[in-house]
């Protein structure tokens, strides 16, 4: 049997999730330049978009299912990957770092005695091998790793790597199988959602505050061009770790990595930590009245004024816009 590259997707509510195609991009390029065989494994329930995975170039999913699977369960799920890996002679692994891969994959790792490398952002092909960067030091280095193991795994962090779609999409060979007694010793129970704002990792839009807005009374001007724009809401490390908001909306090496078409920062400075998680986004509009801020240098417009006056002013406009 030939060895394989598998990419771990991840579901929820019924649906795979952006970072699941950015993983078969990835596994169908680094199969087509090691001469390897690819594949996908999709566990939960009914799973409505399987039928999308071809257009990335993997033409074979297993997909394991059972309605108890539908939330994730760390123990059925290690179980199903541990040893669908064995059974399909895998030689790597490829999970999304998000917090579903952060915990599955270092669970596989110990039961396979595979090497492990987290929070990849680049990973490229050497010598019949891979090799693979990830930040160190708070993101203020990058180091190359490869590994030794007989099996390797890896996350990749998500919306660092674009998701293409193949020319010609292969056809699409899905295996159902059936678990019957899944292990649910550790399960999910329940997924609670604080409100229905959109998540910064997913949203095409994103207006994002820092400490220039002074107080998080004022971040209210973020949160109406936010709406204006239909967009979520962002924040740097200093206003989260100051209380202002959420951790879930934060950005940067310590938060979450972004890539919209379009990222607003409002009174941003832009530390390299909050640079290396949104310095992706297609379009970057800084708002800032230090015209030397480091966030302009990654910038694609900028304004050097004060938020407090250009937030208001520019809502207003974009609201008469979308009359």
């Amino acid at each position: 049997m030939a060895k394989k590259i598998i990419g771990i997707l991840e579901q929820r509510e019924g649906k795979l999730k952006k970072s699941s195609f950015e993983i078969l991009s990835l596994v169908f390029k680094l199969a087509s330049e090691l001469k390897l065989d690819c594949e996908a494994v999709a566990i939960g329930n009914e799973i409505e978009n399987l039928d999308e995975i071809s257009k990335y170039g993997v033409s074979n999913v297993t997909h394991y299912k059972n309605e108890k699977l539908e939330l994730y369960s760390s123990s059925a799920y290690t179980g199903i990957i541990t040893n669908h890996a064995k059974e399909n002679d895998a030689a790597y692994l490829i999970f999304p770092d998000t917090a579903y891969g952060r915990d599955l994959a270092p669970r596989v790792s110990a039961r396979l005695n595979a090497g492990c490398i987290i929070d990849c952002i680049k990973v490229e092909t050497l010598d019949g091998d891979i090799k693979a960067i990830r930040p160190v030091y708070a993101g203020k280095a990058l180091i190359e790793v490869k590994l030794n193991s007989a099996i390797k795994i890896l996350t990749i962090r998500p919306n660092v790597l674009k998701p293409v779609i193949v020319e010609k999409p292969f056809e699409l060979n899905i295996t159902v199988k059936d678990v019957s007694s899944p292990d649910l010793r550790a399960k999910v129970v329940e997924i609670k959602k604080s409100d229905e704002k959109l998540d910064v990792a997913e949203a095409d839009i994103i207006v994002s505050g820092g400490r220039g807005l002074k107080s998080p009374e004022n971040f209210s001007l973020v949160e109406n061009l936010a709406e204006a724009l239909g967009g979520a809401v962002g924040a740097s490390r200093a206003v989260v770790d100051a209380g202002w908001r959420p951790h879930s909306e934060q950005i940067g090496q310590t938060g979450k990595t972004v890539s919209p078409s379009l990222y607003v920062a409002c009174g941003i400075s832009g530390a390299i930590q909050h640079l290396a998680g949104m310095s992706s986004s297609k379009y970057i509009v800084a708002i800032n009245k230090d015209k030397d801020a480091p966030i302009f240098s990654v910038a694609d417009y900028g304004i050097a004024g004060d938020v407090f006056d250009i937030l208001p002013a520019l809502t207003n406009e974009i609201k008469k816009i979308k009359i």
